[in-house]
């Protein structure tokens, strides 16, 4: 239950945070009417697109960091050295959604 709450809170930050993106993209476009309507009626794809790839990647990192930190917790317990190591694990999952977030600002960018 708890990774469906954590899987939504991330999804609405990644979207809100593209939503910010866009909105920066708009504002600094010499044209932002010909942009505004572009959004408004569909043509441009590319807010969908942002939005759907930080989103998913925030969905992948969250449910990565659930598996991965309930495994390390779980070694860690058992023993204590290996906590450098599991650290650098969930660090790793946590990079999926850096990715994501890079990714959409270079389809921002295009």
């Amino acid at each position: 239950m708890q990774f469906i709450k954590y899987s939504l809170v991330a999804l609405v930050v990644a979207n809100l945070t593209g939503l910010l993106f866009l909105e920066q993209a708009v504002a600094s476009d010499p044209a932002p009417e010909k942009a505004l309507t572009e959004a408004r009626t569909g043509t441009d794809t590319r807010p969908l697109a942002i939005a759907l790839v930080v989103g998913i990647s925030c969905l992948a990192a969250g449910w990565a960091v659930g598996r991965v930190g309930s495994a390390a917790i779980g070694a860690v317990s058992e023993k204590p050295e290996m906590f450098g190591r599991a650290l650098v694990f969930v660090g790793l999952a946590e990079g999926i959604a850096i990715y994501g977030l890079i990714i959409g600002i270079m389809l921002m960018r295009m």
